[in-house]
């Protein structure tokens, strides 16, 4: 069927109020809101003809998966977003859960993070199927729960047999194609001076000013071993959490004594190629001056992970492989543009279940999805355009991975 036809077919109506109805799910993280949503994915890739399943994850937890099958012959490709959102925040004016469309807008929490790109996904899919397209390859669509415990529901998915020969991760990227993003961790560094009364402050090593020497130098750091200047691009570090006082208790009371403890707690990005190992003693290093500048501090640092989540890997594909080509073509196609390609930030410097793909199963494969510059905010939302633009440009990379039987 003539590709521009088979664009043409897309219901945006229907489209628009499939999100709404993924948006009225209040999926929090770890809630039962998530199983809800996993049966409702099943539910719907059942009725347009999906083989499709609710899969265990660790404790209650569920993901969603659907294949249609191909008649052989084709490559696989495999979709990849997560159900599970952030709390919504104050400062809504829209209810988060309504599923509100305006004449540019929809809107709820979790939209641009990530339902409108599984909900695109779907929607490529069903128009392809109403208008009787049969493939080759195989479509593989996961709706996974966990993300934001750094992806326990792909790894899940993974150790269970799901996978493909080329992957698209729908994360918010608005549209354009990310080709690299980084690994994060989390540190935490402890300054330890020495205290006196203010009177005598002269005598005293001021833990809150040597934090405060510290923090600038550590949110400016880049970290050694790029293996390019786009890879370095994508390195940060950012210092979010700072408490100084008395004592490692963290005494508050006797505000007339020099500080002699704080602590400074954070999260690091590096990129492909670079290593956590690298990057702390990149981060030592600094230490090692601080405590140069300031005589009798001692400076530690140590890397943290929180009980239940997992380390989200470092992402990359290259520019010039199939799944990057086939999606700068539907791109061109849709948008009459060249797409914007490469480790885009700030997607560059988020985390996604594109990185345990790659990692584990060395999966060639592409982070794009609709939503982004609205992310994670009050009344967060996605621009309609993009939401519709996104399936037709999913249609054309389903039709170009699995070819039309």
């Amino acid at each position: 069927m003539d590709r521009a036809a088979l664009l043409a077919r897309l219901d945006e109506k229907a489209a628009l109020d499939f999100l709404s109805m993924m948006a009225r799910h209040k999926s929090y993280t770890e809630t039962e809101g998530e199983r809800k949503l996993a049966a409702f994915m099943v539910d719907r890739m059942r009725e347009i003809g999906l083989e499709a399943a609710l899969q265990p994850v660790i404790g209650e937890r569920v993901n969603a998966i659907g294949y249609l099958k191909g008649v052989g012959g084709g490559k696989s490709l495999l979709f990849n977003g997560h159900m599970d959102t952030n709390p919504a925040t104050e400062g809504w004016t829209v209810d988060p859960w309504g599923g509100l469309v305006d004449d540019k807008f929809i809107y709820g929490i979790g939209v641009s993070n990530m339902k409108a790109g599984d909900a695109a996904y779907f929607c490529a899919v069903k128009t392809l199927l109403d208008a009787g397209v049969k493939l080759k390859g195989d479509v593989v669509l996961t709706y996974v729960v966990g993300e934001l415990q750094g992806g326990v529901g792909t790894v899940a998915a993974i150790a269970q047999g799901v996978k493909a020969d080329y992957f698209i991760n729908s994360e918010p990227t608005d549209l354009q194609a990310l080709t690299m993003h980084a690994c994060a961790f989390t540190y935490v560094i402890e300054l330890t001076g020495n205290t006196r009364h203010l009177s005598k402050r002269e005598e005293a090593v001021d833990a809150i000013v040597a934090a405060c020497d510290l923090i600038p130098r550590l949110n400016a750091l880049k970290f050694s071993g790029a293996l390019s200047d786009e890879h370095r691009a994508i390195n940060r570090l950012h210092v979010g959490i700072v408490h100084g006082a008395l004592g490692r208790e963290l005494h508050e009371w006797r505000a007339p004594q020099v500080a002699d403890f704080a602590r400074i707690k954070g999260s690091g990005r590096y990129a492909p190629g670079q290593t956590e190992a690298g990057a702390v003693a990149d981060i030592r290093r600094e230490l090692d001056a601080l405590e140069a500048r300031f005589p009798g501090l001692k400076a530690t640092i140590r890397t943290e992970k929180q009980e239940g989540h997992r380390s989200m890997p470092a992402f990359e594909v290259k520019k010039d492989a199939r799944i990057v080509k086939t999606i700068n073509a539907a791109y061109l196609a849709v948008r009459g543009q060249p797409q914007p390609t490469g480790a885009i930030t700030p997607p560059g410097y988020y985390g996604t279940d594109a990185g345990h793909f790659y990692a584990a199963l060395g999966m060639e494969g592409i982070v794009c999805g609709p939503g982004g510059r609205y992310n994670t905010m009050p009344d967060e939302r996605v621009d309609i355009v993009d939401y519709l633009d996104m399936i037709r440009i999913y249609m054309l990379c389903i039709l170009d991975i699995c070819e039309e039987a």
